[in-house]
């Protein structure tokens, strides 16, 4: 299958070729402002390095999807979701996660943010 042209760096006047919208350096760079000045200062709390932690830990515990493996299928987990929503009182608790793969955390994510309005 042919691939996208590459287009320049987004980054004004970075002259690298880039499949994404920024090279790798200004990803990064992209990504670090994003964390300390646009990101919601509460959000910022609630998923801070000990989120990362007990993310990194449910994950080895339960590599796989626990949505598709309950529809038979074994793919690989890439995401925690949280059952009950950090905003809606839910908290980090083991009983309170999930394991899934992207495209069933983003169809979960799109039917809580539709419910809520």
């Amino acid at each position: 299958m042919p691939y996208k042209p590459k287009k320049p760096c987004a980054h004004l006047g970075c002259p690298q070729l880039v499949t994404g919208r920024f090279c790798e350096d200004h990803a990064k760079q992209d990504t670090r402002e994003y964390e300390k000045y646009r990101r919601d200062p509460a959000t910022r709390k609630r998923y801070g390095r000990a989120w990362k932690r007990i993310r990194d830990r449910y994950i080895i515990a339960h590599p796989l999807c626990e949505q598709c493996n309950k529809d038979g299928r074994l793919t690989p987990a890439q995401e925690v979701h949280h059952i009950k929503l950090l905003a809606d009182g839910g908290t980090h608790d083991e009983g309170n996660l999930m394991a899934l793969c992207t495209a069933c955390h983003s169809g979960i994510t799109l039917a809580e943010n539709n419910r809520r309005g």
